[in-house]
């Protein structure tokens, strides 16, 4: 494959990357921070590609290794965010601009948000999933039965 092949590749999968990397992460500066090192990886590593037709794949695997290692980074640091949050009672004042999905999706354990993301928002197939996440098929429909299992009781509990 070639840069510009990459190129328009990422700016096809422009969207794909966005919800993929807020499922992981919640902020939207994390998010950016996190495609923008995906993608520069990407280029630099592009001779580690071995088939273009998985180059979607591949990339998305770059960029959910991107967001843990963000995930690992904001974790060392006490925001101005956490700070307030703690000293509120544990009260979240940003969380106002998030869409009703991604606050469910963010309820759900970090692998099955990972999963319902990729399987339902993105249109991957259960293979493609688990090649992504490097999982099981298996492991991947246990992970959207128990997301849909969870996210169904969590609809419930909210109604009643």
């Amino acid at each position: 494959m070639k840069k510009e092949q990459l190129a328009e590749l990422v700016i096809r999968s422009e969207d794909t990357l966005y919800h993929i990397a807020k499922t992981i992460l919640y902020s939207d500066a994390d998010c950016a921070d996190a495609i923008q090192e995906a993608i520069v990886k990407a280029f630099t590593n592009l001779h580690t590609l071995r088939q273009d037709s998985y180059a979607k794949t591949w990339l998305v695997r770059i960029l959910i290794n991107e967001c843990y290692a963000v995930m690992r980074r904001e974790k060392r640091l006490l925001s101005l965010e956490n700070y307030m949050e703690k000293a509120n009672g544990g009260q979240r004042g940003q969380q106002a601009d998030y869409t009703d999905l991604y606050e469910a999706l963010s309820q759900l354990p970090k692998e099955s948000r990972v999963c319902v993301t990729l399987y339902y928002l993105e249109g991957y197939n259960v293979k493609e999933t688990a090649e992504i996440m490097g999982i099981s098929e298996s492991a991947v429909k246990n992970r959207l039965a128990r997301a849909r299992a969870k996210l169904r009781s969590e609809l419930e509990q909210a109604v009643t």
